[in-house]
């Protein structure tokens, strides 16, 4: 059951992304002009995504993929193109109807299913793969780590996602943060270091049953994530 902590920060998550910074957002994922901090995290991002894509095989036909926490779908769409069946989901119905906008923009006869929720509470049956791109990294690591744990009864061979590393560096630049425009500003993140996520990853007993594997930082700019793949044992 998630904590009342998990659903308050949820429910801010999705009033951020669905109201405060939806049309950022929509600017920040595409190729309109945008500030030069938003440019550096459009660069990590575009970094990372690329990451996590390459960890994952260059034809999926035949499998299924959940994307967790999809955003604008532009990973989502990227697995489709490589043949997976692909659920993308998120918390914010703006961010969701601005990812259908762009999959029909593209008009490759390519399909995902985009659905607003958070995928605790969905019961969208198995999954070969799973992917969670920025999506864990605004939640307390013990709320993170319940959350891939959810993941993982549905994922029968790997998952990716990413936190935000706990360096002196990141929690400087969050303080600086709150000084910048509100369209600058990003929600609030919970730093994490490696070991202290290993830490709970063992402490919870996901370990007896996935492994991890590779590893990789993005910094650049205002934008530092790491990324960790896990494959079922």
């Amino acid at each position: 059951m998630a904590s009342a902590r998990y659903q308050m920060r949820r429910d801010e998550i999705e009033t951020y992304f669905d109201r405060t910074a939806a049309d950022a957002w929509a600017a920040l994922t595409s190729d309109a002009p945008v500030s030069r901090i938003r440019r550096t995290v459009r660069r990590g991002r575009d970094g990372m995504r690329e990451t996590l894509m390459s960890w994952l095989p260059e034809d999926l036909s035949g499998s299924r993929l959940i994307d967790a926490g999809c955003g604008t779908g532009m990973l989502a769409i990227e697995a489709a193109r490589r043949g997976a069946e692909v659920v993308a989901v998120d918390l914010s119905p703006t961010l969701i109807n601005l990812a259908k906008e762009r999959l029909r923009e593209l008009d490759q006869g390519l399909e995902v299913t985009f659905l607003v929720g958070d995928m605790r509470d969905m019961d969208l049956g198995t999954f070969d793969y799973a992917v969670a791109m920025d999506s864990l990294i605004h939640y307390d690591v013990a709320d993170g780590v319940q959350t891939l744990e959810a993941m993982a009864k549905q994922i029968n061979r790997k998952m990716v996602f990413t936190f935000a590393p706990k360096t002196p560096l990141l929690a400087l630049m969050h303080v600086a943060g709150r000084f910048f425009p509100r369209a600058d500003r990003a929600p609030a993140i919970e730093p994490v270091s490696p070991r202290g996520l290993s830490r709970h990853l063992q402490g919870a007993g996901m370990m007896q049953d996935w492994e991890m594997k590779r590893s990789h930082r993005v910094d650049v700019g205002f934008y530092k994530s790491h990324a960790l793949e896990l494959t079922r044992r």
